[in-house]
């Protein structure tokens, strides 16, 4: 203890702005498209695979159906996705003579959660044991992006602020609009179904890191978590590696807007970061502004109306996303991922995924085998 009430969370810095990224990926049959219970036969083929830090390149997840694609950490976007396609190569090498072919978008459009079994470890099953049936809901992928931040005191100032864009990437990569065999009328299911665990959803807007000891302090004290990574906040500080950690994102089912996503986030993350260093106060948003902008966004994807400032200013998100694209441009040269962020404004050209899948559920009346096949392709290609 460092003080009354006070947990010391050493924070490791990070020296330079470097990116990391975790890509949950589903397995799915190839004949029934059903989710598939086959992570561990998958484990099993492909042996152990590690980055040259020692990170593992695959992890387990909460259900037998996920498998998790971990990059080791990297100076850019591009090398970072090329990192993950060459797991991801090797993961469908071991899924595919399975009869397993691999799946990505925030929820599965018709599997129940009932047929889905859990992987036993100690943290899970306790995670089951105090959520019950919700923890059993969370049938959902995402995509979480690190960004290496150097101090400490920098790290609330740039997560209050970021989240300011929270809708901005959630619309962008919204790809969850059924669940259990019915369009849910949200662009993202997955954001609400998540939020029900009683550790996740928004984080905290702490002034700095002192405040968030004390919530730890509280926690650890209270039972409610007993590591940091029982805090399951949709953007988080990852104090052990140095980042700021955003997992606002759905299931990305294409290599070039996950790049996208990625690219958006690091280049978010380094432009606050250098204006922190410039002496600027970060601008913020109240909580309510915060919470009522994630809710629109999920209902709403690329058409949601959002708050883009403490005065109650609203913009229709797309607009807003083109001038930030603009702003972020110079930042993007210098993170050598320019032409990754340039694709962040083809997204709504093309249709988010939850578009995507509303339209090929419509071609195939109803049919939504037919999705799956059509995010199954996508990832493929």
């Amino acid at each position: 203890m460092a003080g009354a009430g006070r947990e010391h969370v050493p924070f490791h810095g990070s020296p330079r702005p470097t990116i990391g990224i975790e890509w949950e990926i589903a397995l799915v049959d190839k004949v029934s498209r059903d989710l598939s219970n086959t992570a561990a036969a998958v484990f099993d083929s492909l042996g152990d695979l590690h980055a040259h830090d020692g990170t593992p390149q695959v992890t387990k997840e909460l259900l037998r159906n996920t498998v998790e694609l971990v990059t080791g950490v990297h100076e850019t976007v591009g090398d970072a996705v090329e990192d993950l396609h060459g797991t991801m190569t090797a993961v469908r090498r071991a899924a595919d003579p399975l009869g397993v072919d691999l799946f990505c978008a925030g929820t599965h459009p018709f599997a129940q959660w009932s047929a889905q079994q859990l992987t036993r470890s100690e943290h899970y099953d306790e995670l089951i044991e105090r959520t019950q049936w919700w923890g059993r809901q969370m049938m959902i992928w995402g995509v979480h992006v690190h960004v290496g931040v150097s101090h400490r005191d920098k790290v609330f100032p740039i997560l209050n602020a970021l989240l300011i864009h929270y809708p901005h990437l959630l619309s962008l990569s919204a790809s969850s609009p059924m669940w259990a065999g019915s369009d849910t009328g949200y662009a993202s299911n997955r954001t609400l179904m998540f939020q029900q665990l009683p550790t996740a959803g928004l984080p905290f807007q702490f002034e700095n890191w002192r405040g968030f000891e004390h919530f730890v302090h509280d926690q650890f004290k209270t039972g409610v978590f007993e590591q940091l990574g029982g805090m399951h906040w949709d953007i988080r500080p990852a104090p052990k590696w140095g980042t700021i950690e955003v997992r606002v994102c759905d299931g990305v089912s294409t290599r070039a807007e996950l790049a996208a996503m990625a690219a958006l986030i690091h280049c978010l993350i380094v432009d606050l970061d250098r204006r922190l260093e410039e002496g600027e106060t970060l601008p913020s948003l109240p909580p309510w502004h915060v919470q009522e902008n994630k809710w629109r966004a999920a209902r709403y994807g690329l058409d949601a109306i959002v708050i883009v400032d403490d005065k109650s200013n609203e913009r229709l998100v797309t607009d807003d996303v083109t001038d930030l694209l603009n702003r972020l441009e110079p930042t993007a040269k210098r993170l050598g991922c320019a032409d990754e962020l340039a694709f962040v404004a083809e997204i709504p050209e093309r249709g988010a995924s939850y578009q995507r899948q509303r339209k090929v559920a419509a071609a195939a009346q109803g049919d939504l085998v037919a999705v799956v096949d059509a995010l199954v392709k996508e990832l493929e290609q």
